[in-house]
């Protein structure tokens, strides 16, 4: 008989994750990588601040419209082919930017990559195909800690890219795109292979925007816009009190995307385990919230310190549960299409969340920045515990309490219309 200590120990990874892990983190260095030049390189095509803002903005706008599409695609034709369009459209995309010969060619550049950028929505659908509810915490965090590092790492190589010249940040992220879909095309198993021989429809567009699935949907939405606009005026914010040096700027950016690959990569599944992912949500998004209060009325570094330990750590535990509670929400046959129509939410919050933030940092102060930010994880907050009792049984508490085996699924569609 096992030991306790034995029993407890930790799961193996599902086969075929390993090559799903990889193909997301070398495309987040790839997406990464543009970040640092992009709006340096617009304005060698005579862009003014709104129009290099309109064009990162043209990015989330094109992915809030087409993550659906390749969600539900996903659920129809496979996971496979669907990450390797996206990531041939990623490498287009990069391509005609790089190439552009005027400002209109480079929106068409962002346009074509943000309407491709399905990578991130379908491998969180494979993770789910691979491992009952109880694992899907760890697999979404560990995507999530491929994600900050790929954040970490881009910026870094893109900006030592583009001392040489500014487009070789966006030739070399259209060759790691190209490359990684032919790796993915040979090394990522098919995750979905009911598609073959299911007969059971997808979700019906208007579906997806009801009952506890679409509550969830717009918890994510406040919650990312909240952080984004965090990430949108911190800059400024640390000039304006702290006198920083881009330097120093960047250099806490760095340590925020390891604290948030720290907490996807290790801490939370630890915590679903123990917890359930419904209470680690709840627990991220008070966190999230109180870290956005205490950086708004700090005036101290070490003030600002404890407020991003807290809101950095919120939210490296709310982006991967709230994606496993998605995937729980909604029928197996239809995945996919749920995890699409999330990530659009969060494509939709990263152009609101920027844009509120800096019209409130504008027209009131800094600390009113912050607080109405806080005010939007609060609302999150209280929407998701709200939401919480029409959750399955097991993500409500530690997963040991579930329900039923792993998989069952007996309930899918009364949980995506809320019914009781």
């Amino acid at each position: 008989m096992a030991s306790p200590r034995r029993s407890r120990t930790k799961a193996p990874l599902p086969p075929g994750f390993g090559a799903l892990w990889s193909t997301v983190a070398l495309d987040l260095v790839g997406f990464g990588m543009v970040i640092p030049i992009l709006g340096a390189y617009a304005t060698d095509f005579g862009a003014s601040g709104l129009q290099v803002g309109l064009l990162v903005a043209a990015y989330s706008a094109a992915q809030f419209l087409f993550s659906p599409v390749w969600g539900r695609l996903s659920d129809r034709i496979g996971r496979r082919p669907v990450l390797v369009i996206s990531l041939l459209g990623s490498a287009l995309g990069s391509l005609l930017t790089g190439l552009a010969p005027t400002l209109i060619w480079l929106y068409l550049g962002r346009i074509v990559d943000g309407a491709s950028g399905a990578s991130v929505a379908v491998a969180q659908a494979s993770a789910t195909d691979l491992a009952d509810e109880s694992e899907r915490p760890r697999l979404m965090g560990m995507l999530g800690a491929a994600f900050a590092l790929g954040f970490v790492l881009g910026p870094a190589l893109g900006g030592l890219a583009g001392l040489v010249d500014r487009r070789l940040p966006f030739y070399i992220a259209a060759a790691l795109a190209a490359i990684n879909a032919v790796a993915a095309w040979r090394r990522v198993p098919e995750t979905n292979p009911r598609h073959l021989a299911s007969k059971r429809p997808v979700i019906a567009r208007r579906e997806l925007f009801r009952g506890t699935l679409a509550q969830l949907v717009i918890v994510a939405f406040l919650a990312i816009s909240a952080f984004s606009g965090f990430e949108a005026t911190f800059a400024i914010l640390t000039e304006d009190r702290f006198a920083w040096t881009q330097a120093t700027i960047s250099g806490v950016f760095v340590a925020v995307g390891l604290v948030l690959a720290a907490v996807q990569g290790g801490l939370i599944g630890h915590l679903s385990r123990a917890h359930g992912s419904a209470r680690v949500l709840a627990g991220g998004l008070a966190l999230l919230t109180s870290g956005l209060i205490v950086i708004g009325l700090t005036d101290s570094i070490p003030g600002l310190a404890v407020g991003l330990v807290l809101l950095v750590s919120g939210q490296g535990l709310v982006s991967p549960s709230m994606s496993t509670l998605v995937s729980v929400a909604a029928p197996d046959h239809s995945r996919g299409a749920a995890l699409g129509v999330q990530q659009s939410g969060g494509a939709l919050a990263r152009i609101v969340g920027p844009v509120l933030a800096g019209a409130v940092y504008h027209w009131a102060s800094p600390s009113a920045t912050y607080l109405v930010a806080a005010g939007l994880g609060l609302v999150a907050l209280a929407l998701f515990l709200f939401t919480q009792p029409m959750l399955p049984a097991g993500n409500l508490g530690a997963t040991g309490d579930r329900r039923g085996s792993p998989g069952t699924r007996g309930d899918d569609d009364d949980l995506l219309t809320g019914a009781e």
